[in-house]
Order: C-alpha cells, then sequence, then structure tokens
C-alpha cells in the first residue's frame, strides 16, 4: 500500500516538474534571442517572445493537474486506511466473540427472567463454541455424570479450559426452572468452595452451564467411578469435607438472606486439579420453603417440606459417611433401597469394629482417635430430630483440628 502511494506521489511531482521546466525552456529573453539569431541562416529575423499571459497559464495549468492527482492520492490513502481499519475491527470483533461470548436471540426468554444476567454480568456462550471445545459432548471429554445431566471438559482454545454441564430434559418446565435457578444464585455468590460461573447457553432444547474447569470432576465420580476412591487418601478426604463445611458456612452464615442449597450430595461437589472441593448444582438453592423428595434429605423434608440450614447438615453428614465408607448414596442388598444413614449409622457406634467397614482405599492409614471423632460428627448430622444437628460452624470447627496446616486445617504433624 504504501509502494502504490510513494508512486503516486511520485507521478504529481514529476508532472508539476516537467509543466514547470517547460514553461521556463519556452521562455527566452529579447536580449538572448539577438544571439541566436546571428547563429541562424541569413534571413529575416525572428524574435520569439512569451507573453507573461501565456506563461502565467502554463503555470495555472500545471498547478492544476499536480493539484487534482495529490487530491487524488490523499483520497485513495484515506480510503486503504479505512478498508484497514475495518478489517481489523472485524477479526478482532471475531475473536472476542469466540474466545467471550456472544448473546443469542434465543436467550431473550432467560435474560429477562434472570437478575444477573439483566444486568450483564453473565456471558451467554454460543452452542456451537461449546459443541467443538467438547468434541460434540464426547465420552473422552466426560467428566462424570450426575442426575439431570453430564459434566464434559471443553477446550475452547489452546489457553482456556472450562467445564461444562449439559442439562438433560431441557425445555421441561422443572428443568427449565432449576436451570434459571442455579444461573441465578451462582451470578450473585463468590466464595472459594462455590463454584465460579463463567457463563451459560441457551439453544433450542439444550440447556449448557459453563464453570470454571474441575478436573478431576465430581467426588461422586472418585468415589465409585473406575478409581474406586484409590486416588483420595483420608487426608484428602479431611480436607474435601472441611472444604464442603466452608461452603455451607458461607452460605447459611454470610449469605444475606441465608441460602439453603436443599440438593447437596457427592455428584454435585466438584474437585479441582489439587482436589480443592466446590460446591455447584443450585438448581433448588433457596431462601424459601418448599417440598422435594430425595433419599439424601432429612426425614422433616420429606414429610413436610420444611427447608432450614439443618437440611444441608443432615446432606452433609451423608457424604461424610460416603468419605468414611466408600460407600452408594443408596445401597440395595434386597429388593428394597436402603438408605446409607440406615445401614451405617448402628455401625458407627461399634468402635471396635469401625475399622472394618471403612472404604479399603483407606483402611489403616489415620489415627483412630480422628477416625471416631469424624464418625461421632457424622452421626450428629444425620439425626432425625433438626434440633439435635450441629450448626455447619460447630462442625467445621470440629474438623479444622483434623486437617494438616498444609491443606488450610489446624494439624501439625511432628
Amino acid at each position: 500500500m504504501y509502494c502504490l502511494l510513494r508512486r503516486f506521489l511520485f507521478l504529481a511531482l514529476s508532472f508539476s516538474f516537467f509543466f514547470s521546466v517547460m514553461t521556463k525552456s519556452e521562455e527566452i529573453p529579447i536580449s538572448q534571442a539577438s544571439l541566436l539569431m546571428k547563429a541562424q541562416s541569413p534571413g529575416p529575423p525572428i524574435v520569439k517572445v512569451v507573453l507573461r499571459e501565456d506563461l502565467n497559464k502554463k503555470i495555472l495549468i500545471a498547478l492544476i493537474i499536480s493539484s487534482t492527482l495529490l487530491c487524488f492520492t490523499v483520497v485513495f490513502l484515506l480510503y486503504l486506511l479505512l478498508w484497514r481499519y475495518r478489517n481489523i475491527k472485524n477479526s478482532f470483533t471475531g475473536i472476542k466473540q469466540k474466545s467471550d461470548s456472544v448473546k443469542s436471540v434465543n436467550t431473550k426468554p432467560i435474560v429477562h427472567k434472570i437478575d444477573s444476567v439483566r444486568k450483564g454480568t453473565i456471558p451467554v456462550y454460543e452452542y456451537q463454541l461449546l459443541e467443538s471445545g467438547t468434541n460434540k459432548f464426547s465420552e473422552s471429554n466426560l467428566l462424570s455424570r450426575g442426575g439431570n445431566g453430564c459434566l464434559y471438559r471443553a477446550c475452547l482454545d489452546e489457553k482456556s479450559s472450562v467445564t461444562v454441564k449439559k442439562l438433560d430434559g431441557g425445555g421441561e418446565t422443572d428443568i427449565e426452572k432449576q436451570f434459571e435457578n442455579e444461573v441465578d444464585w451462582l451470578g450473585k455468590i463468590r466464595h472459594q468452595n462455590i463454584i465460579s460461573l463463567l457463563g451459560f447457553c441457551v439453544y433450542r432444547q439444550t440447556r449448557c452451564i459453563v464453570y470454571e474447569m474441575m478436573q478431576n470432576g465430581s467426588l461422586e465420580s472418585q468415589l465409585l467411578g473406575p478409581s474406586q476412591g484409590s486416588g483420595l487418601t483420608w487426608q484428602l478426604r479431611m480436607k474435601i469435607a472441611v472444604d464442603i463445611a466452608r461452603g455451607l458456612e458461607y452460605l447459611h452464615e454470610h449469605c444475606h438472606p441465608p441460602v439453603v442449597h436443599r440438593d447437596l450430595k457427592s455428584s454435585n461437589i466438584l474437585l479441582d486439579s489439587e482436589f480443592n472441593a466446590k460446591i455447584s448444582d443450585f438448581g433448588f438453592a433457596t431462601v424459601l420453603m418448599t417440598q422435594n423428595k430425595n433419599l439424601n434429605r432429612a426425614s422433616e423434608y420429606l414429610l413436610d417440606g420444611k427447608v432450614t440450614d439443618k437440611n444441608d447438615v443432615y446432606s452433609f453428614g451423608v457424604i461424610l459417611l460416603e468419605l468414611l465408607l466408600g460407600k452408594k448414596t443408596v445401597e440395595k442388598p434386597s429388593s428394597e433401597p436402603e438408605s446409607i444413614v440406615t445401614w451405617a449409622v448402628p455401625k458407627l457406634s461399634d468402635r471396635a469394629n469401625l475399622p472394618n467397614i471403612l472404604d479399603p482405599a483407606i483402611k489403616g492409614t489415620m489415627d483412630l482417635k480422628h477416625l471416631y471423632q469424624v464418625a461421632a460428627v457424622a452421626v450428629l448430622c444425620v439425626q432425625p430430630e433438626p434440633s439435635y444437628r450441629p450448626l455447619i460452624t460447630d462442625v467445621l470447627h470440629s474438623l479444622i483440628p483434623l486437617l494438616p496446616v498444609e491443606l488450610g486445617g489446624s494439624l501439625r504433624i511432628l
């Protein structure tokens, strides 16, 4: 572009210089004309006199032509600069849409329902970007399966990886409400042990929620998956328990008004690359009292639908039992399902037999005093009477002394 510009300028200046030289070459003074006549063949003398009007006319023509070329050159240059600016702007916009998010017309009904989205604080991802990042939601990128959907690893570009939860049954009323509720709550809550929301996607009947990257999937997949809990040492399990308790304490004690999760279970506890635990799936979170049945939930919740912070404490106790025993939430030794609470609580009171029912992956790897204390906390958390259950703050203060300092506790190992 710059070479072309220099050529135009060179032509303009050359043309102007040419005309100026021509006018000077034709302008012959009378005194010099007599000398020229002597050198010519004899004949009547011819004297060429250039009138001043002709000289001015030629100079004016040269200036007009030069100015015209210069104007065309400037206009052409401005056009090229404008064209280049538009290309750069379009390229930047394309990159930004791919790396951040692009709002779609399909999200309009959601935007009007979710307060955080209306305020513009939550990005909206394109479905094609998430589909490409997960290789069309392939099994190779599957992190874990949950009750309402699956978690996938998504690589949006070379430096950006996220976790995508794809909900099953998109478009159904219940799923739609859970989706809107979770996006709304996570758009407001910020804590190191609460999953960070990066955005969401609405595409036809598909609903996706984009979390921060959680490389180790869910706690359930770690305990009950192919590894069968072998990657979770006793200390890591205590760290996970403390992380969950800290997240719950934030919801119960530091949110205004207090938030009750209502669906706390091992499949909703996500683990990052360093096994830091974060609470996810806020589809049922509320500060109100509603009813929903699940064997993980407290008896009073199942009977009359009353919701208090003690419901989450009960669910935490169930997770604590899973960390100790490495068993499923609901055991099925016969045709009738049996709650892990019903199965485990009588056995936990027998200290002599307690080490024998532990998860084989951690058997014999902990101080028995610590084991007894954790078992006692779990039993208190799953008490049928809500008033007998401790506050989550008390649970947290009971567990922190069992966790080494380097993992976020107060235990100093000599």
